[in-house]
Order: structure tokens, then C-alpha cells, then sequence
């Protein structure tokens, strides 16, 4: 998820990853995307050093009361997986009133239980790197640091981790749920 850099945030580019029963496989043909066109601009600091996202690509989109109910519809329910997920929590509920996801897992979190004092910290980059990940191939929309690239990664870096370290469903929510969420 990114968002425009004004305070408080807008959310300009949302990518959710469907997984579990019912799903099918998991392949990047199935994440949902959005662009929205915030009510406030996109500051010059968030396109330079965020996502790369201009105005002039957003404009054209809806806006986020057009879009809300789709986005509520597909989260409803569902575990929230995020790297860094505080700050998506926050910001998805301050956007979405009334939804709460059941649980909030961190891969940042699990990825500090399943290796311990990586050197260079957490960043999702990192990680990827570090697990040997392949992105799909670049599509728009889906190149580094946008909400879908991040989305398939973290997914893929989700499934790495527990893979590689064996865990359990209750070791993998010890180890990744964020406090109060």
C-alpha cells in the first residue's frame, strides 16, 4: 500500500493477495489492484522516494468513496498480512471504518524470529534477497516498492519463511502477530 505523503495519509496504491481455502493456486494473476486518485496531491518526496507514483497517473482514477466498498468486500474477513503491518493496519482502518481484520501478522516481525540478527535490519528488499526470491516478471504497476510488487513479496516471503523454519500455524501467529491487533 502507498500513500499520497500528506499528513494524515491517503491511500493512492492498494494491492491485496487472496490466499487460503477456496483461492487455488497462488500465482500473481490473482492480485487485486488499485490505483486512487487521493483528494489531496501526492507529494513530490512520496513519488521521489516512495512509489514513483505522479498525479498525472492517478488523476484519471476513481477515488477512494468509489472504491472502498470493493476494497472492504475483499479484506472482510481476512487475516491482514503485511510487512511493516502497523502502519498498514492503521491506515486501511482509518480508511475503512468498521473493518477490523480477524488477526494482523508482520512478516518484519516473523522474519526477526526466523532469522535472528540478519545483518542490515528488516527491510522487505533485504528479505527478499536473503530468501532467494524471484519477483514475477515486471508488469506495471508491480515494479519495486508499489503496493503489488510488495504485496506478491511479502506473500511469497510469508511462505519462505514458514517453509524454511517449519513453523506451525500457532508458532507462525506467536511469532507474527502484531501486539494488540
Amino acid at each position: 500500500m502507498d500513500g499520497n505523503g500528506q499528513q494524515p495519509p491517503e491511500i493512492v496504491d492498494l494491492a491485496v493477495l487472496p490466499v487460503g481455502p477456496g483461492t487455488g493456486p497462488v500465482r500473481p494473476t490473482g492480485l487485486r489492484t488499485w490505483l486512487v486518485r487521493p483528494a489531496r496531491p501526492i507529494t513530490a518526496a512520496a513519488t521521489r522516494d516512495a512509489h514513483g507514483i505522479r498525479n498525472c497517473e492517478v488523476f484519471a482514477c476513481p477515488g477512494w468513496h468509489r472504491v472502498a466498498a470493493d476494497i472492504y468486500d475483499v479484506l472482510c474477513g481476512r487475516v491482514l498480512v503485511a510487512h511493516g503491518a502497523a502502519e498498514h493496519l492503521r491506515l486501511l482502518a482509518a480508511q475503512l471504518p468498521g473493518w477490523r481484520p480477524p488477526l494482523v501478522l508482520d512478516t518484519a516481525r516473523l522474519a526477526r524470529t526466523v532469522w535472528p540478527r540478519l545483518a542490515g535490519g528488516y527491510g522487505l528488499d533485504l528479505l527478499v534477497t536473503h530468501a532467494g526470491l524471484v519477483a514475477p516478471p515486471v508488469e506495471p504497476g508491480r515494479r519495486r516498492h508499489r503496493a503489488g510488487y510488495d504485496a506478491w513479496m511479502t506473500g511469497q516471503l510469508l511462505f519462505a519463511m514458514v517453509r524454511r523454519a517449519g513453523l506451525t500455524w500457532d508458532q507462525l501467529v506467536a511469532a507474527a502477530r502484531l501486539p494488540g491487533a
